[in-house]
Order: structure tokens, then C-alpha cells, then sequence
């Protein structure tokens, strides 16, 4: 087992975790990269600082600075953590975060079930549209037993009772967002309000997406921006043909 990466992946739920394979094993063509995931029980409290404390622990063990990569929660986890240990990271890249890093899919979820007075599973189902935007029916089932489960086990500080807010704004280090086009949770303008926080070497794009998930439709696209802005970051982060690996750390 590999225990030193220079990527890392953050990953906060268990049951999204199939959604980010396509994407990690394209990167893992070009950089050493690891997935580091955090998995809460429902008798656990939800706990952002908690997940911090966790993923310093194993970035302590690595004993270098790595690159960050986080969509939406995770994402989340990655800003507040570079944030707070910038000397631990050399650059984050957030995909589906906006300006406002505490709108996420579960925010969202509570905003349809306060404002649509109708069945769990109708919202479910509107949810899963506007997460993975697949109209067959035999995906859309297999999708809100997904979500179905993934709400008892995330990581977003939202509830059915009050939201949470999370400070506006970048980190010292490099920093790469990257949103869908068309995405209902984070859109295009909560993308572009990121603007006034980049600083000359961020980076900030859009992918011709439709989906939350957009790094599991376009693997490859998003990927290859990601590539784009790890190699402005670190002159000696690809990899060649004959070092190509995948990296599984351990779960916390």
C-alpha cells in the first residue's frame, strides 16, 4: 500500500464513492493518487471540525503537502481544511462548490422538502434528476435508493431544522474551481461569484454538463482540466508511462 500520494481525493460519503471511480482512474494514468474517506455511522453527530481533525491526522502521516480534490461536501471539507492547515496542501481543487460553500445537495434536498409538501420519494426523485439528470426510469429507482441511504450518512452540517453557513472566500494556496453549466444545485452564477476571491493563479471553469455529478458523466473532460491545473501547480507531478498507479488509503 502506497502512503504517500501526491494527490489526494477526499470522499465524505460511502455511498457516493462509485461516483468518483471514473474520474480517479483517469488521473491515476498521469499522478500518484490516493482516496481518503471518511465514513459516519447514524449515531454519530455530524461534525465538519471533526472530519478536519480525522483527515489532519493522515496528512500528518504523509509527511509532505499533496494536492486536494473534493467534490461538493467533500469539497467543503477540503476548503475548510486548507483553510486552517494551508502548510499541509499545495493547491484544492473543488468541484460543484460555489461561492457560498454551504449551499450543497443536502441544503438543497431540505430547501424542496420545506417548500413541496408532497412525498419523500417524489422529492427523491426530483432530486436525483437534478444530481445525475438520467431519464430512465430503471436508473432513476436505482439513484434514490442511493440517495435514500446517503442522506443517514453525510456529512453536511444542514438539517430538516436550520442550515449552516460557511465563510465566503479562497485559500492562500493554488485553487482550482470547477462547476456543471447546468447544474441546479451550484449554478453558474454561484459558480462566477467565486471571482472576486481567486487570486492571479486560480483557476475557475464550466464544464458542458447538466449533472451535479458532472465529474462522473465527463470523467475525461473534467479530468483533464484538473490535469491542466496540477501541472501549472507542480513541475514534477506527471507521471510517466512506467509509473502509472492507483493509491486506496485506508478509511476513517
Amino acid at each position: 500500500m502506497f502512503k504517500h500520494p501526491d494527490v489526494l481525493w477526499l470522499n465524505t460519503n460511502t455511498y457516493f464513492k462509485r461516483f468518483n471511480l471514473p474520474i480517479i482512474k483517469y488521473l491515476s494514468r498521469q499522478v500518484s493518487i490516493g482516496q481518503w474517506e471518511y465514513e459516519q455511522n447514524q449515531d454519530e453527530g455530524c461534525s465538519l471540525e471533526g472530519a478536519i481533525a480525522l483527515l489532519d491526522d493522515y496528512l500528518t502521516m504523509v509527511k509532505k503537502p499533496v494536492h486536494l480534490i473534493g467534490h461538493s461536501t467533500a469539497g467543503v471539507l477540503g476548503l475548510l481544511y486548507a483553510r486552517k492547515y494551508p502548510e499541509k496542501i499545495k493547491s484544492l481543487t473543488l468541484l460543484g462548490v460555489g461561492a457560498n460553500p454551504s449551499s450543497d445537495w443536502v441544503e438543497y434536498y431540505y430547501n424542496l422538502r420545506k417548500n413541496f409538501p408532497c412525498r419523500r420519494e417524489i422529492i427523491l426523485t426530483r432530486l436525483s434528476h437534478h444530481l445525475f439528470h438520467y431519464q430512465n426510469h430503471y436508473y432513476q429507482k436505482a439513484f434514490i435508493n442511493i440517495l435514500d441511504k446517503a442522506l443517514l450518512y453525510s456529512l453536511s452540517p444542514h438539517s430538516l431544522y436550520q442550515t449552516s453557513n460557511i465563510l465566503k472566500g479562497g485559500i492562500d494556496k493554488p485553487l482550482m474551481v470547477c462547476g456543471s453549466s447546468e447544474d441546479a444545485i451550484v449554478s453558474p452564477q454561484d459558480m462566477e461569484q467565486w471571482q472576486p476571491y481567486l487570486k492571479k493563479e486560480d483557476y475557475l471553469c464550466l464544464i458542458n454538463q447538466s449533472s451535479h455529478f458532472f465529474h462522473y458523466l465527463s470523467p475525461q473532460c473534467v479530468g483533464q482540466q484538473i490535469l491542466k491545473f496540477l501541472s501549472a501547480t507542480s513541475d514534477n507531478i506527471l507521471k510517466s508511462e512506467l509509473d502509472r498507479k492507483i493509491l486506496d488509503l485506508g478509511r476513517y
